[in-house]
């Protein structure tokens, strides 16, 4: 009697916030073998990632202290704990035959272990400006996959393949659903929130704790882009609700669980450029205007910078963005069907829409 087939064990890291855990997510989706995750028990990931049905390991998030303080003194009580956890995961048994790692506190120690054990890393680097994490991790992995081609991100002994950004399953239906009649979404979207599907849609978000610029400067240019018969969609943000500007069509949430009924409505975006919402909105064809959050190390106006470059998307400095700024740049947008839609397919031009394919396959030749 033939024996069964062995599953490959892979081990994928990452957490803390949704840029780690959905593309990680969306990856593990379409892995044929036995996944497992490893991730901190205070992220995003102790939520989403037994919600996906995917067995979650948690080890201590250790980030090294940048300036002398308390947590100077025990952080090689934490490391070698936290180095141990990751040992103890990746031995198994069985062990692992691959570790995937998506960046962040949590892939270093994860990163390591495999290195220790032999075993292969393959690591994914969503934004344009790499992390600690995935910088050490690519002096060794084989493979290095990237977001945006601009990244400065090279494996040192392995490949290095630009493949996109995994896209949430979600999303990645949304786009489908497009492809097969563009308006049957939008009207289911429009009739979840409450919008008219047959108006101009200009949705407004700063993500989940929102973003204080959008929410002063959007509503004081209402009036003109009302005028124009557009509606409005703003999220402000968790706790960051705003008194509504006049008019009737300005639709203002605090949050938005089902995001991707926003983006099947939406015909402009104005909102930050962290690198799920460039890749999402790149890979949906939809114009949008960036305005990169000010205060870092500058990844998100990099994240920005291709499709900004192709003609997909308008990107302006947070200071530079006011209303008079916000009118002038966004009117033809809304009164141009034309510039709009030229707008629409330079963003689609550059956008991915396989990411997550891609790199199971890679992760599962590796395996391999």
């Amino acid at each position: 009697m033939a024996s069964k087939p062995v599953r490959p064990r892979i081990v994928l890291a990452g957490g803390g916030s949704a840029g780690h855990v959905n593309p990680l997510l969306a990856t593990a989706a379409h892995l044929d073998a036995d996944v497992e995750v490893i991730g901190t028990a205070e992220g995003l990931e102790a939520d989403l990632v037994p919600q996906q049905g995917y067995h979650l390991h948690t080890i201590p998030r250790v980030p090294f202290p940048r300036r002398p303080n308390r947590d100077l003194f025990t952080f090689p009580h934490r490391w070698r704990q936290a180095m141990n956890n990751a040992y103890e995961i990746v031995d198994g048994p069985p062990r692992a035959d691959v570790v995937v790692g998506f960046g962040g506190y949590v892939s270093t120690p994860v990163y390591l272990a495999a290195r220790k054990r032999g075993i292969p890393v393959v690591l994914h680097e969503q934004n344009a400006l790499p992390g600690l994490a995935n910088r050490l991790g690519a002096r060794f992995a084989h493979t290095v996959a990237l977001t945006f081609q601009s990244t400065p991100l090279v494996g040192k002994k392995g490949r290095t393949e630009t493949i996109g950004l995994p896209l949430r399953p979600q999303i990645a239906q949304l786009i489908e659903e497009r492809r097969r009649d563009p308006l049957a979404p939008r009207r289911r979207g429009a009739r979840e929130l409450g919008l008219d599907p047959d108006a101009l849609t200009v949705v407004v978000t700063g993500g989940s704790l929102g973003a204080q610029k959008l929410n002063e400067v959007v509503p004081e240019a209402a009036q003109e882009i009302l005028n124009s018969g557009a509606q409005v969609l703003h999220l402000t943000g968790r706790g960051k609700m705003i008194d509504p500007p006049r008019g009737q069509g300005y639709h203002l949430k605090e949050y938005l669980v089902e995001m991707h009924h926003a983006l099947a409505c939406a015909d402009v975006v104005i909102g930050r450029a962290g690198a799920g919402m460039v890749a999402e909105l790149s890979a949906l064809g939809i114009p949008a205007i960036y305005v990169p959050f000010p205060i870092g190390n500058g990844e998100q106006r990099l994240n920005a910078q291709d499709v900004v470059t192709a003609g997909g998307g308008i990107m302006v400095e947070d200071r530079h963005f006011t209303p008079s700024w916000l009118v002038h740049h966004l009117m033809p947008l809304l009164t141009t069907p034309t510039l709009r839609e030229d707008m629409a397919q330079r963003a689609r031009r550059v956008g991915v829409v396989d990411a997550a394919e891609k790199l199971a396959s890679i992760i599962m030749e590796v395996a391999s």
